[in-house]
């Protein structure tokens, strides 16, 4: 535009972990720009980390950018404001995973501690699925009920799975952090409704 000068931008994504140095957000599979209506490609989708995506343009705008996680995370929004008041700057966001499958589990805690810091944890994955034959648990109810247990009952609970399960259970012991992770849905119908009533006789569900 005449009178104003063009400036050439560039933004990328950046994890980072709990010293503040950047980490490849490997964690997401692409990141898709929703630019200002007057760009030609006002939406652009990147696939690879750090998603840079460069332009040029005369004017500051708002924009949103959606990160799309790996292994069902999810998609993410984040606002960002794009100005030139300096060569160069940075905004922070946080983003939040809710009962994120084993796979992304993993993902996240390379880059530091992922979910509740309290002593042993019990992650549950509650994503529905078909199939379950005992209707009668809510697995969404028992994953949280499950984080609300006292640490003597989780090691009973921990007890329970390590004796009842079958080959297909998934389950990650993870003794430097005191953590012990499993995914109901690999859980044999017998051994969850074992696990249903021993919460419910502890914690309100």
């Amino acid at each position: 535009m005449e009178g104003f000068p063009m400036r050439s931008w560039s933004i990328e994504i950046w994890l980072l972990d709990e010293s503040g140095n950047e980490v490849s957000p490997t964690i997401f599979e692409k990141a898709v720009y929703n630019l200002h209506p007057s760009f030609e490609k006002n939406k652009q989708v990147f696939k690879k980390p750090p998603f840079r995506i460069q332009e040029q343009g005369w004017g500051e705008f708002d924009m949103t950018i959606v990160l799309t996680a790996l292994h069902k995370g999810g998609d993410h929004t984040l606002e960002h404001d794009l100005n030139f008041q300096s060569e160069r700057y940075e905004a922070k966001h946080t983003v939040t995973f809710r009962n994120p499958r084993p796979d992304l589990l993993a993902l996240l805690a390379e880059t530091g501690p992922a979910g509740d810091a309290n002593g042993v944890r019990g992650k549950a994955d509650a994503t529905k699925k078909k199939g379950r034959r005992d209707k009668n648990v809510d697995m969404e109810k028992l994953a949280d009920g499950l984080q609300k247990l006292s640490e003597d009952d989780l090691l009973q609970i921990v007890t329970m799975i390590h004796d009842n399960k079958s080959n297909e259970t998934y389950t990650k012991n993870d003794v430097e952090n005191g953590e012990f992770h499993v995914d109901l849905y690999t859980l044999p119908d017998s051994l969850v409704k074992m696990l249903w009533d021993f919460t419910a006789s502890r914690v309100d569900l």
